[in-house]
């Protein structure tokens, strides 16, 4: 209850005889407890680098997990998350636990939502760094070029324990759609194995859909979508907030195709 503190606070208030000022004092200080205990409560004081070892683990749990729900692990998704550990640079011991959580998450009876909810209490206030977690899963769903359905039922879950509404979902995953799937004449931004992004022949819808904006939209509108997104997505900003340093390429290459398809936009609409 987030308000007991308060209630306590202006009963004190009430009781100690000083009228008004006794009350808004005792709300003031019920208040303040109330701030505590409710940080206490979802783990604001896990400091960064238990934050960013947790946010470590439970990615490549949750991706073992996501990986084993179309019912087996072929080579391919084994050839994937290895690319994804090469991207990130990861070697010796760092490299041993992320295989280590990858198995730990495609076992009978890994407990999904337990890792989800701890994940979301020690990210409390981060909502930023919680999308980025959806998006690196995402990413890893349509690495093998589609969505199976298990997989999406499993994102979905995903999105529901990190408090992220159904339609926030969905536009996530139009704009991830967008800067990883071809579309038109050569595609947009398909992603390489290298970790670059290639925009020639570039496809203005998806570039559209990255942004999470519609092509009817003015340039003011398109704007206030590339700044908030690129804000989110900074990849300093992503890293004090609990993004591990590892994983600080992958927040670099998604500021870059933010970039690209802004640039495409820009350049076809005319706008400066």
């Amino acid at each position: 209850m987030h308000y007991l503190g308060k209630i306590i606070g202006i009963l004190l208030g009430m009781m100690s005889g000083a009228g008004f000022w006794g009350i808004f004092l005792g709300f003031l200080i019920g208040h303040a407890i109330d701030k505590v205990r409710s940080q206490q409560r979802n783990g604001s004081f896990t400091n960064n680098q238990s934050r960013q070892a947790l946010f470590f683990i439970t990615t490549f749990q949750i991706l073992g997990h996501l990986t084993k729900s179309k019912g087996r692990v072929t080579e391919s998704d084994i050839y994937l998350a290895t690319a994804l550990m090469d991207r990130m640079q990861l070697h010796g011991d760092s490299r041993i636990q992320a295989q280590n959580a990858f198995r730990e998450g495609k076992s009978a009876g890994f407990p999904l939502r337990d890792a989800l909810r701890q994940l979301r209490r020690a990210c409390y206030g981060r909502a930023d760094l919680l999308r980025m977690f959806l998006e690196i899963q995402i990413q890893a769903a349509f690495g093998d070029g589609e969505l199976h359905p298990n997989e999406r039922q499993v994102l979905l879950v995903i999105a529901e324990e990190l408090g992220i509404a159904r339609h926030q979902f969905e536009t996530v995953l139009a704009m991830m759609q967008g800067q990883m799937h071809r579309g038109g004449q050569g595609g947009y931004q398909q992603y390489s194995q290298q970790g670059t992004y290639h925009t020639q022949g570039a496809d203005l819808a998806a570039a559209f859909r990255v942004l999470g904006v519609q092509e009817s939209d003015d340039s003011t509108v398109i704007k206030r979508a590339y700044r908030k997104l690129m804000s989110e997505h900074h990849p300093d900003k992503l890293v004090a907030k609990g993004l591990p340093p590892e994983m600080m390429e992958l927040a670099k290459e998604k500021a870059q195709s933010i970039q690209a398809a802004y640039d495409l936009i820009k350049k076809e609409k005319g706008f400066k």
